[in-house]
């Protein structure tokens, strides 16, 4: 947008900012990254590959930025304005509610869960016209078990048989959570001492912003200290490299979530045809992305062009998403104090979406739509 020529201001809070500017540059890398291989190995289906945006575009975004503290008004215009509200999802999201012309409308934003690891729960909405509510896990419900438990028994059985443990992780949030995980269980004696390892720079980065805000997460200062010392953190590709080819069992955390770019794409080159390897989805895996096609049973998987065969070892852990499932976001309607006019569900497939509509209407009497591309609504 700011290449097409935006001049306004982006509000957001101030870890949304550090954040932002880490996903932006990292994904502008990747970008340029891949474009540029794909025209050396010509395995792009244009003719010459091309960035969605550069290093320099995404720069040119961060004078707009605006920083703006929780809980308070924000003046937009002289008829709008606008509260931010924690939504629990990762550091600095928000629900936002927009007033305006003596209506409220909520926009939720990702929904974190009421019993996430690392974040506080979300703030749930008092009063609105209008809500837009995501839908992501709107037909799923999150298993009750301890996610340490999990984790526990896929490395401990992928040590046994000499093999690598590859967790492919979403750099934000997700990439900590797992680390506070592990350092739990080592710390309780529970897993091998064997390398643990985060190759991830933008989840290392992530860890500074972590540190400058602190009142955002549930982390001691000590604890946080005591998780980041476990980890040996790579930033440097030969590193990774290094790491890759060295036959040593150990776990690795690497980017991205659902394996469709980053250095976790390196390590499946060489790993995922191997028997011994453990390979752990964490995390909601969207439609068509490699992560699905694993968990869907794939027996193959093509990456930078080549096809390689799956033999390693696929196991999830549904307990570690950092959304919330129906029943977290069924409940984030919970304190509404009037029954809003309309409730949309959004950013879902179509069937969660769906099943989340009829479950809201049976428990609040609410009038719930999905709505469809193209679809107008006057409010």
């Amino acid at each position: 947008m700011v290449d097409q020529g935006f001049k306004g201001k982006i509000y957001c809070t101030s870890p949304t900012v550090a954040v932002t500017k880490l996903i932006l540059l990292d994904s502008a890398k990747i970008q340029e990254e891949d474009a540029r291989n794909a025209n050396e190995g010509n395995y792009s289906k244009h003719e010459i590959a091309e960035p969605l945006y550069t290093v320099a575009q995404a720069e040119k975004v961060f004078s707009h930025f605006r920083v703006i503290n929780t809980n308070e008004s924000v003046p937009l215009d002289a008829e709008i304005e606008a509260v931010y509200t924690n939504a629990g999802h990762i550091l600095g999201a928000c629900t936002i509610e927009l007033r305006l012309e003596n209506k409220t409308l909520v926009f939720s934003g990702d929904v974190g869960r009421d019993n996430d690891v690392l974040m506080f729960p979300p703030t749930k909405p008092k009063k609105a016209d209008y809500i837009f509510l995501e839908s992501t896990y709107g037909n799923r419900l999150h298993p009750d078990t301890d996610p340490k438990d999990d984790l526990e028994r896929f490395i401990s059985d992928a040590f046994q048989n000499k093999g690598t443990i590859i967790i492919p992780s979403f750099a934000v949030e997700r990439a900590q959570s797992v680390m506070y995980l592990l350092w739990q269980l080592k710390v309780a004696g529970k897993i091998p001492n064997i390398p643990y390892i985060i190759d991830t720079p933008m989840g290392i980065n992530m860890l500074e912003i972590f540190a400058n805000n602190r009142k955002w997460h549930k982390l001691s200062e000590w604890e946080f200290t005591a998780m980041c010392e476990m980890f040996t953190m790579i930033s440097n590709y030969q590193e990774t490299i290094d790491t890759i080819y060295n036959k040593q069992s150990k776990v690795v955390i690497a980017a991205s979530g659902m394996i469709t770019g980053g250095r976790v794409l390196s390590y499946l080159e060489r790993y995922i045809g191997l028997p011994e390897t453990t390979v752990i989805i964490i995390g909601y895996q969207g439609e068509g992305t490699r992560g699905r096609k694993l968990l869907e049973g794939a027996t193959e998987i093509k990456i930078h062009g080549k096809y390689y065969e799956v033999k390693a070892k696929i196991c999830e852990i549904e307990t570690l998403s950092a959304h919330g499932d129906q029943k977290d976001l069924i409940n984030w309607l919970s304190e509404l104090e009037n029954k809003p006019k309309k409730v949309f569900l959004v950013h879902g497939e179509n069937e969660p979406a769906d099943e989340l509509r009829i479950k809201i209407h049976e428990k609040y009497g609410f009038d719930c739509t999905v709505p469809m591309m193209g679809q107008e609504f006057e409010l």
